[in-house]
């Protein structure tokens, strides 16, 4: 936690950690409060026996905000991170300014591979026994071929995969890890997305980041993202994997700043969300500060049946 200002809440992605976004905290404290948590069972937390879902996830975010004695932020989530997010503004509405998806979870179905597989029953054992000295050391040796080619799909996502696989010889950070990942995900893919909730976003100022060469979460994810939601904005990384703020950090900090700049903080409305509640859909709500632009957008977006 760092600067002062109108208040960033930072959370990182599944087996990472709040050193995801070092390198643009110091830039970003001079004009605003940062503050980047490690999540419950990563990085320096306590990894006990407990709620690793999103929702669990999200209640923790809320709590230590409290703690902070802090009201609102904008809510910026990586990865599992971005589920996070997404679940945070839709759980406390009135705590959310803006929000910013950056290679998010929580969208489509699709994950790598290796996180489907890491999904199915017995995948422990198998992992046990796959981050033994001797596999390890195999894996290093091998790890500049993998590179070379192509990186198991993965293209320029292999070094976090590697950092991945290193850190789960350790027993208590796979435990964390396998029960955090099936929350979301299992072999068929993810399991929760937010497109049956995403007309509640309508007065949240969202934008999305992606890399066009994410091989972790789809590209299409976020495509499918902004047609749910038409007043967000969408910036893709050229040449980028599933980490544009690693890969371009002076970019990624100007966009954010740029983006809480051009947009004004949401300010939750009781009888608005209860309208949409009620009737699952946001083109019905009549509202002078939404345009009428925005609600025929709505309106045109595909949602799922029963929403």
């Amino acid at each position: 936690m760092a600067g002062s200002g109108p208040v960033l809440l930072f959370i990182h992605g599944i087996g990472d950690s709040s050193a995801t976004w070092l390198q643009l905290l110091p830039g970003l404290a001079e004009r605003f409060t940062v503050i980047a948590p490690d999540l419950l069972g990563h990085g320096s937390s306590d990894k006990p026996s407990a709620d690793y879902s999103v929702a669990g996830y999200a209640c923790g975010m809320r709590d230590l905000l409290t703690v902070l004695d802090i009201d609102r932020v904008t809510v910026i989530g990586h990865s599992l991170g971005g589920g996070v997010a997404l679940q945070f503004a839709y759980q406390f509405p009135d705590r959310c300014e803006r929000l910013v998806l950056v290679g998010s979870g929580g969208v489509g179905r699709y994950v790598h591979p290796l996180l489907r597989l890491a999904g199915v029953p017995g995948a422990g054992l198998a992992i046990s026994l796959a981050t033994v000295p001797s596999a390890r050391f195999a894996i290093r040796l091998l790890a500049p071929l993998i590179r070379g080619v192509g990186g198991l799909g993965l293209g320029s996502d292999i070094d976090y995969a590697l950092e991945r696989y290193f850190s789960l010889a350790d027993e208590t950070n796979r435990r964390v890890f396998l029960r955090t990942l099936r929350s979301v995900v299992d072999w068929r893919g993810q399991t929760i997305s937010m497109l049956d909730r995403s007309y509640l976003l309508l007065g949240i100022p969202t934008l999305l980041v992606w890399g066009d060469r994410d091989r972790v979460v789809s590209l299409d994810d976020a495509d499918l993202a902004h047609a749910a939601m038409p007043r967000s904005r969408l910036e893709i990384f050229k040449g980028v994997g599933h980490f544009p703020h690693q890969a371009e950090p002076e970019r990624f900090s100007e966009l954010l700043a740029d983006f809480h700049a051009g947009t004004k903080a949401a300010q939750h409305d009781q009888n608005l969300w209860r309208t949409m509640l009620c009737t699952g859909r946001s083109d019905l709500v009549q509202r002078e500060s939404v345009e009428p632009e925005v609600i025929e957008a709505v309106h045109r977006a595909t949602l799922p049946s029963g929403t």
